[in-house]
């Protein structure tokens, strides 16, 4: 594995039930992150939150469940979120940058391509971090759709990356309370989707199963995983059995990805 996306669900960076960021969970994913990239890992994040950071900006009391209200805490929030994530990679050397786009940028073909450029460029320098959202304040898709879980997926696909890690509130996809550690067939694990989900999430695991099946249709292999497991970052790169692992028909030697994760 040489390029990584890794999205950060708004369960794993906040707390307060989604009405402020975790500093701590900054601090550990962001070690851990720049850990990887040590290693030689190219790393991309696509990060959920802002809403969390703009509630306590503006003096709110709970999150606005309305569309205008939303967009004002995201616009009010994300340089919080940006800032807080560049502030834990500088202090241990790196970098980071902002990309926000919406989902007309993706089917784009010419903004695709700059987008893409630009991407490469910012990996190249080695020591920067790109940090995508959706750019809330004239989108609506994310709002409504799934909390960034389908952008993650078109992240992978534009980034052409290896491996694509959705972090969440949740250890992967469960039947009850057995985890499923293997899926290679998407349709074969909608019965176990629940229209449960976190208080402070918009998408759930269906919209996560969504972003499963774009990748994997990709040759990308994915994870869904818990955000608030020490390590997990690092193993699951290293192929150690976390979460749930959905292997695409097109990804190379995954009779050996099968075995890595086998119960």
């Amino acid at each position: 594995m040489k390029r990584v996306v890794f999205k950060f669900g708004t369960g794993v960076i906040s707390h307060s039930q989604g009405k402020a960021l975790d500093i701590h969970q900054f601090r550990r994913l962001s070690r851990e992150i720049s850990m990887l990239c040590q290693q030689g890992m190219e790393c991309i994040i696509v990060s959920s939150g802002a809403i969390a950071a703009g509630v306590q900006i503006l003096g709110l009391t709970d999150r606005p469940q309305d569309l205008p209200g939303k967009q004002a805490c995201a616009a009010a929030g994300q340089p919080i979120l940006i800032q807080q994530f560049d502030l834990c990679f500088r202090k241990l050397g790196m970098h980071t940058a902002q990309l926000l786009l919406t989902y007309s940028d993706i089917d784009s073909t010419r903004r695709r391509n700059n987008a893409r450029h630009t991407l490469d460029r910012l990996l190249a320098a080695r020591n920067i971090i790109p940090i995508f959202n959706e750019n809330d304040t004239v989108s609506i898709e994310e709002l409504n759709l799934g909390d960034n879980d389908r952008l993650s997926a078109e992240i992978a696909i534009l980034a052409e990356a290896h491996l694509l890690v959705i972090l969440t509130s949740a250890p992967g996809l469960m039947d009850g309370t057995r985890l499923i550690p293997v899926v290679e067939d998407i349709q074969s694990a909608i019965p176990y989707v629940t229209n449960e989900k976190g208080p402070q999430s918009t998408g759930g695991m269906l919209t996560k199963l969504e972003a499963m099946r774009i990748a994997t249709s990709h040759g990308i292999p994915a994870i869904i995983a818990s955000g608030h497991t020490p390590g997990l970052l690092a193993d699951a790169v290293a192929g150690l059995p976390v979460g749930t692992l959905f292997i695409s028909a097109k990804t190379p030697d995954t009779k050996n990805l099968k075995c890595s994760i086998r119960t």
